[in-house]
């Protein structure tokens, strides 16, 4: 398995427009096409590669779920990454398709931060 970039953020917030305008406003970031999931949110571009994704929803400080608050590392190989994994005994779900059909697989570390791997092509 190997990283090759960190693709995005996702943070969870309370009030969407009020983040959306805040991001676009007041720190000028781009907004970006985003797949239809079935939850509320908007993307914006973070330099040419990067992403923030806002997930709109209350936030929970009791313990949010991957894709509520995670960090997302591009992958050239998602089935490697799932067999690296495995091979490791590290658990995961997914690999699973997002609306776009683009492969996920999320994971925490030792400390239970929210980690996804994601398989985007057009990098190597």
């Amino acid at each position: 398995m190997k990283v090759v970039q960190l693709n995005h953020v996702a943070i969870p917030v309370a009030d969407l427009e009020a983040s959306i305008t805040f991001f676009r406003t007041i720190l000028g970031l781009e907004p970006m096409p985003r797949p239809d999931f079935d939850f509320p949110g908007a993307w914006f571009r973070l330099g040419p590669h990067q992403e923030l994704h806002l997930i709109g929803k209350a936030v929970n400080a009791a313990g949010p779920l991957p894709r509520e608050r995670h960090t997302a590392l591009r992958v050239i190989d998602i089935a490697a990454a799932r067999a690296h994994l495995e091979a490791h005994g590290i658990p995961f779900t997914g690999p699973t398709p997002r609306p776009d059909g683009v492969p996920q697989i999320f994971l925490r570390d030792p400390d239970g931060h929210a980690f996804e791997l994601t398989q985007i092509d057009g990098i190597g």
